[in-house]
């Protein structure tokens, strides 16, 4: 096998998961860089590294629901650049703004096994300095957004692109439940906002939903905390009628009052577990999805074509990030942006900036 020489850093910053025990933390390493190039593969400078829920999840004792990478580094999403590019790498060249898919099993989404290699999961992350992956993990990131705001793509953006169906055969007039302001709530709030899908967005915050009111006049909200009845406020909010898209962030707890705001063929979009793995319902409230004619699908973020469609549709309509992104942090403040992430008080996403 032949190799092309990589003139650059020898070494790596990177972040690293300690062993237990739990609660487990992130601490800083030095580690060494290859110093070839296989034909396929790319040196990545990553500029931005994105972090989302999972990855303080995996900090606590059975905080995520499957096995990840003893020791493992940490976070999936970023934005990176080209710096050098192996003999038949023909995609890409040096230079070019690129970040790799969530999975890296996962990239026609027409796989039918059930292998997964998640990054920052299964595998080892993209919290670090410098990167060597194979050139079909990744893809070309849209222009108009900065390095920060391209790091939230790949999870937040890809998890929302799915959970809105990939924006297929919208109808023209569709409303969506957007649970809590976390990073995939506010991608699918600026989709909806660019597809003409009236979002209904929920947080405990009066403040957050004020602000995301100047996202445009469509923008509905509800705070869950002074109107815990969610469902039938998305019923009064829509006369009646109902939302044809729920994107559940809650988790299996809140199925029964999704059911109930659905229209018929509605959609949930089954994406986290912030409200814990457990739910106590009687299982004879699934009846309603068949008088709906409704579906509840397991969201797994997407596949690299899926981030390709994406990254085209938000350049087609000029989408801003801006507003995804709550907070940046330096790279040595890394296990502060940790912190803030699990302190709650994010709308949008948190950014470490490399």
């Amino acid at each position: 096998m032949s190799h092309s020489p990589l003139p650059l850093p020898s070494t790596t910053r990177t972040y690293r998961r300690t062993a237990p025990p739990y609660p487990l933390t992130i601490v800083p390493s030095t580690e060494p860089l290859p110093q070839s190039l296989d034909p396929h593969s790319l040196l990545l400078r990553i500029h931005a590294v994105s972090l989302n829920y999972r990855d303080i999840a995996m900090l606590q004792e059975n905080g995520y629901p499957v096995p990840v990478l003893a020791g493992g580094i940490p976070a999936s999403d970023c934005a990176a650049e080209v710096v050098a590019v192996g003999e038949k790498v023909s995609k890409f060249q040096v230079g070019d703004r690129v970040a790799p898919t969530f999975d890296l099993a996962c990239l026609t989404g027409e796989e039918r096994g059930l292998e997964m290699r998640a990054l920052g999961g299964e595998v080892e992350g993209v919290l670090r300095e410098w990167v060597v992956l194979e050139e079909e993990v990744l893809v070309r990131l849209p222009g108009g957004v900065s390095w920060e705001e391209a790091s939230t793509i790949a999870c937040a953006g890809v998890t929302a692109w799915s959970a809105l169906g990939g924006l297929r055969d919208v109808r023209k007039d569709a409303v969506a439940l957007l649970q809590g302001t976390g990073g995939v709530s506010m991608f699918a709030l600026l989709l909806c906002l660019a597809a003409g899908i009236k979002p209904i967005i929920t947080s405990s915050s009066d403040e957050k939903l004020q602000k995301l009111k100047e996202l445009g006049d469509d923008v509905l909200t509800i705070n869950y905390k002074t109107t815990p009845d969610v469902a039938a406020e998305a019923l009064r909010l829509t006369d009646g009628q109902g939302v044809d898209f729920v994107v559940n962030n809650v988790g299996l707890s809140s199925l029964p009052e999704d059911m109930k705001m659905l229209r018929k063929y509605g959609r949930i979009a089954l994406i986290g577990f912030l409200g814990g793995l457990e739910a106590r319902f009687d299982a004879s409230e699934l009846m309603t999805l068949l008088f709906k004619r409704a579906s509840i699908q397991g969201i797994g973020v997407g596949s690299r074509k899926d981030f390709e469609d994406l990254n085209r549709f938000l350049e087609e309509r000029k989408v801003e990030l801006g507003s995804i992104v709550d907070r940046v942090f330096e790279f040595e403040d890394a296990p502060e942006a940790f912190e803030y992430l699990a302190s709650g008080k994010h709308k949008g996403k948190v950014v470490v900036k490399v």
